[in-house]
């Protein structure tokens, strides 16, 4: 039996008020896309989308050609982010029209991810040390834990909405952020009870080994591990990635800077996994490529020269951490699906096409009958 594979998906592919309001008209994904520039030799800036386009996610022929490239990339379903902030919500629109449309036939989940926005976050123009909150995360109390209920009610009731041990999965981004989780736990199972719904089975990400055996994640059914920080290191003084950018500022003859984090993703790929995730409540993360300048610039993480045969080395390694797990526990997250702006996608671009997509396919043929 094959895992059981979901993608992160990034709704923010088409213009909505508040964007037009922060960065101007028609701001969306694709402005930082496009207008992004190689930052040192051999940089893969700017990343053109291929087979689909520069899109617009309103359209629902475009969420019907991804969905059908998920499906040969073998994926089982997309997990859209939410975003909730104490009442107000953004970025709503895909889903809704999905579930309104009854369209496209694959399954999906939700991911809440409750953290504050920051103006600079979005547009790598703006150079202050004191970033402006856009929006803050809030945790108003019982009212507002039921009005988030409520509104997403009639995706929970969606027949496409995924289950895994009969209940509705639904991913916290970071339930460490909440003063109240527990509490938040016991009203919306309560809530499912009252609405005939089978509960719910939560999911929470972090990016730290350490994290995976703090008490508060006891809460939840499974904890979803990136290592994507630990694989570039983030730390200034990590020796093997001061080496590398030295070797790139060595041959950059023609570039001033080079960003702090880069590391090639040939080695990124050794520190990707790691054994806790064969855990049963430890879940694994594919990470395809990931190369963020478009949003950061100069302090953008870089994962460099990418390729889908390497992507191809990593999926195997991730599919070896769950392949001895109980059935309804081999499960991997794929992050992410659609993140242009983050260099963190499986669709088609100009340079590899639909290499990545074929990559995954062939590991999940592999393994299909191990």
């Amino acid at each position: 039996m094959k895992p059981k594979i979901f993608a992160f998906y990034l709704p923010q592919f088409h213009p909505i008020e508040d964007n037009n309001r922060w960065y101007g008209p028609g701001f969306t994904e694709w402005t930082n896309v496009a207008k992004a520039k190689p930052l040192f030799k051999g940089h893969e800036q700017p990343k053109i989308p291929a087979d689909l386009g520069f899109y617009d996610l309103r359209l629902p022929e475009v969420r019907q050609a991804q969905v059908d490239l998920a499906k040969e990339a073998g994926i089982d379903a997309f997990c859209y982010y939410h975003y909730w902030f104490g009442g107000k919500q953004i970025m709503e629109y895909v889903l809704n029209d999905i579930v309104k449309r009854k369209e496209p036939d694959f399954p999906f989940c939700v991911c809440w991810a409750n953290m504050s926005w920051f103006k600079k976050e979005w547009d790598p123009s703006i150079k202050t040390l004191r970033p402006e909150v856009i929006l803050d995360q809030v945790y108003p109390g019982d009212e507002d834990i039921i009005k988030h209920f409520n509104m997403l009610l009639p995706i929970f009731q969606d027949s496409r909405y995924y289950k895994i041990d009969g209940k509705l999965v639904f991913f916290v981004y970071q339930i460490q952020l909440m003063p109240n989780f527990a509490e938040f736990k016991a009203k919306w199972d309560k809530l499912a009870e009252e609405h005939d719904l089978p509960g719910f089975y939560y999911l929470t990400y972090t990016t730290n080994i350490e994290d995976v055996e703090k008490p508060i994640m006891s809460d939840c059914d499974g904890v979803v591990l990136s290592l994507i920080n630990h694989s570039v290191g983030n730390d200034r003084n990590n020796s093997r990635i001061l080496s590398y950018v030295k070797t790139l500022r060595n041959k950059a003859k023609n570039y001033l800077h080079i960003p702090q984090n880069v590391v090639s993703y040939a080695d990124a790929i050794k520190k990707l996994t790691n054994p806790i995730a064969k855990k049963d409540n430890v879940i694994p993360v594919l990470v395809p490529n990931w190369d963020h300048t478009a949003r950061r610039g100069y302090s953008a993480t870089v994962m460099h020269k990418s390729t889908p045969e390497l992507f191809k080395k990593h999926c195997r390694d991730v599919f070896e951490l769950v392949k001895d797990k109980p059935d309804d526990k081999q499960i991997i997250f794929l992050k992410s699906w659609n993140e242009w702006a983050e260099g963190n996608y499986m669709e088609p671009d100009i340079v590899h096409g639909k290499g990545y997509i074929k990559a995954l396919r062939e590991v999940v043929e592999e393994y299909k009958d191990k």
